[in-house]
């Protein structure tokens, strides 16, 4: 008899502006979880995003090259429909703190009803990554604060970029 071989795939949506530590904490938890995460960067967001969408997504490529069961791409609309094109099982969701959970508990919630084909998977963030965001690294950026532990290489030299013309 012919084995059938399942392919778990994730959906790790997000705005990303811009990816943290944190993030990529989450997406390598997940990796041990799931076959194929499809890093979703979200085209709309009800923030002002500092970095355009085509700048998030190269940031985030960055970081997860060489990485083949990992692919980053853009998208538009409801991010249940996104996960349905990829033949997603899951939504990964990262957690810092009990404010997080309340809009997240909500956003599953909605999301279920929407698919419920689809599961929400909550990842709690390492306690070093608990109180990063990516608001409070683009504020310390702005002011030239030191945020090398916060982020990647390459995207405090994006920040320091944006904000100060350096790098």
């Amino acid at each position: 008899m012919e084995e059938k071989i399942i392919t778990r795939i994730a959906v790790y949506p997000g705005t990303f502006d811009p990816v943290t530590n944190g993030h990529l904490d989450i997406l390598n938890r997940a990796l041990a979880l799931f076959d194929r995460i499809i890093v979703g960067v979200a085209s709309e967001s009800n923030k002002n995003t500092l970095f355009t969408l085509e700048e998030r997504q190269e940031l985030f490529r960055h970081e997860v090259r060489g990485l083949d069961n990992v692919e980053v791409t853009a998208f538009s609309g409801l991010t249940v429909e996104f996960a349905r094109k990829y033949g997603a099982v899951a939504l990964i969701r990262g957690l810092r703190a009990m404010t997080d959970f309340e809009y997240e508990f909500q956003l599953a919630l909605m999301n279920k009803k929407l698919a419920p084909d689809i599961e929400t998977v909550f990842l709690m963030t390492k306690s070093e990554y608990s109180f990063i965001s990516s608001s409070a690294i683009k504020w310390a950026a702005s002011l030239k604060g030191c945020i090398k532990d916060f982020v990647p290489e390459n995207v405090e030299k994006a920040l320091y970029r944006k904000y100060h013309k350096t790098f």
